[in-house]
């Protein structure tokens, strides 16, 4: 009898256990604790600097950890590299959105599936893409340069869901958009978290993170001071005059 494995897949999807990381003598994050289970939506709230945007790319082998462990769906990633860990169900859309800007959005989601083959399939997950960012379909051989700003943030989604992620690291969705454009943003990732995708976010708008959040951990000079349910750390008054203003 055929053993369904599904079964031992863990229930938490990531683990970072006392993780640090350092730029020369700059000590980045100090003993980084948190645990994503699968299928929330945790977010990292922090001021500018705080080790929020390091800890996304430690866990996507952009950078090393000079201690402590990752694990990722009870795996230790501590020595894989980044087109492998991309293969394992994990995929990093970026700060400031890094679309091919002379390349058409068309090409951009064809590059997201670098580590697949099932031609037949890319292209049906391009046009699912389509049915969650229409306004992608309707410039679908524009080249990407010449998107507005939220446009080329859903191109940025859609390429890293193109990878067919199991977590999705999402980094300042919301940077230099329209607050309309914003909300659009946030209503996407909402329906993400329906189709089984776990996301771990960085967002600058920690009042609108927090929301739609499952729970949240507190960066401060790359450590953690605080972590609990989100709405529990929307009503707490150290976060509320530190973040929400």
């Amino acid at each position: 009898m055929k053993v369904d494995e599904s079964q031992f897949i863990p229930e938490n999807i990531l683990e970072l256990q006392d993780v640090n990381v350092s730029y020369g003598s700059i000590q980045a994050l100090k003993k980084i604790n948190l645990i994503i289970k699968q299928g929330e939506v945790v977010t990292l709230v922090g001021a500018n600097g705080a080790g929020k945007t390091t800890t996304l790319r430690a866990i996507s082998k952009i950078v090393n950890c000079q201690s402590g462990n990752i694990l990722y769906q009870g795996r230790n990633i501590n020595r894989r590299q980044t087109h492998e860990v991309v293969k394992l169900g994990l995929a990093h859309c970026p700060e400031g959105r890094r679309v091919l800007a002379k390349q058409t959005v068309w090409d951009n989601l064809l590059l997201g599936a670098y580590i697949r083959r099932d031609d037949r399939q890319i292209k049906a997950d391009i046009q699912q893409q389509f049915g969650l960012f229409p306004r992608l379909e309707q410039r679908q051989n524009q080249l990407a340069g010449t998107l507005s700003g939220g446009e080329q943030q859903m191109l940025a989604i859609a390429r890293a869901l193109m990878s067919r992620p199991k977590l999705l690291l999402l980094d300042e969705p919301s940077l230099g958009l329209a607050p309309v454009i914003v909300r659009e943003i946030f209503n996407i990732i909402q329906n993400l978290r329906q189709t089984g995708v776990t996301i771990l976010l960085v967002e600058q708008n920690a009042n609108l993170a927090l929301q739609i959040a499952d729970r949240g951990y507190v960066l401060a000079a790359g450590s953690i001071t605080l972590s609990g349910v989100a709405q529990e750390l929307i009503n707490d008054e150290r976060v509320r005059k530190a973040y929400l203003g």
